[in-house]
């Protein structure tokens, strides 16, 4: 019997982690169904969801640990069945503006708030090109139940916008 599996992982940074990474989920009878790999601070970090049979699971682990061992950290989750969706509509936030600590923080306080689930989040710190300021660019992709009230979270957002000198657009996405 196959369950599903979240591999999370992360490890030094190096030319054919991907492809050791996909062998190892294939000898062990695994199919790989979605991902999220990045680079990071010169680290090789991601979530892998997986179909495996179930007795396999526990030797997988193993060698995706012995790849590259004290190089390399591994864990196999195990997951129920996917759940799904019973939003109605997402939204999608750009945010972009000065550097600084706290924007993350602020932006998902009003999301939880609201109870709006963060499915995607993406960000990054850039040097503008004239002035070498740093740059905070974050791109958010959220689940909103029907009876979400857009007009108060887009003023909500603009206030935080204006406190921080920021730019946030948020767009429906059906």
């Amino acid at each position: 019997m196959n369950s599903s599996y979240i591999i999370t992982f992360i490890a030094d940074d190096r030319p054919g982690l991907v492809e050791q990474l996909s062998t190892a989920i294939k000898q062990h009878g695994g199919n790989w169904w979605e991902s999220r790999l990045s680079q990071l601070g010169g680290k090789f970090a991601g979530l892998i969801l997986v179909s495996l049979p179930t007795e396999n699971s526990d030797a997988l682990k193993h060698a995706l640990g012995d790849l590259d061992p004290g190089c390399i950290s591994v864990t196999v989750t195990a997951i129920a069945g996917r759940k799904q969706q019973t939003t109605d509509s997402h939204i999608r936030l750009s945010i972009i503006g000065p550097d600084r600590p706290g924007i993350v923080q602020e932006i998902a306080r009003v999301l939880a708030g609201e109870y709006i689930n963060v499915i995607e989040l993406e960000s990054s710190v850039s040097s503008a090109p004239m002035s070498a300021e740093l740059i905070f660019s974050g791109r958010l992709l959220a689940s909103v139940s029907k009876d979400t009230e857009l007009v108060g979270l887009r003023e909500t957002l603009d206030t935080i916008a204006e406190q921080m000198t920021l730019e946030i657009d948020l767009e429906q996405v059906e």
